[in-house]
């Protein structure tokens, strides 16, 4: 991954979940994710942005075709690890406890969340004895 997991707008970002979710892609087809969640956007603002994400590392292209198509060079959960361990170690001195703490006191948690948390819980216990 790219030296800095930390160093990407949220325009970036945007279209590195538009590679993800849709895996290899043209610039056309980004823009046309953008445009479908209210970001609207010129074809060559796109068209900077994925070079951007290649120059940083996070994507490559493929110009073998008519069109250049463009893929995520690393995963969504690749990233997020790296984003996560770049926040704790900033913010909680890499104690990951007060991070899950702070999270689930903070945001509305669905059922199916609260239920593997508790599987998590347990399987922590379990592994402590």
């Amino acid at each position: 991954m790219a030296r800095h997991g930390y160093d990407l707008g949220r325009a970036e970002l945007e279209v590195l979940r538009a590679l993800w979710a849709h895996g290899p892609t043209t610039v056309r087809e980004v823009m046309d994710y953008l445009h479908g969640r209210g970001r609207k956007v010129a074809y060559t603002t796109v068209q900077t942005m994925l070079g951007r994400l290649e120059q940083k590392g996070f994507a490559r292209s493929d110009k073998s075709g008519l069109a250049y198509v463009y893929r995520a060079k690393v995963s969504r959960k690749r990233f997020s690890q790296s984003r996560l361990k770049t926040l704790l170690d900033q913010l909680y001195d890499g104690a990951a406890g007060p991070l899950a703490l702070q999270l689930v006191r903070s945001k509305r948690l669905t059922p199916e969340e609260i239920d593997e948390l508790r599987r998590l819980i347990e399987q922590l216990d379990a592994d402590r004895d």
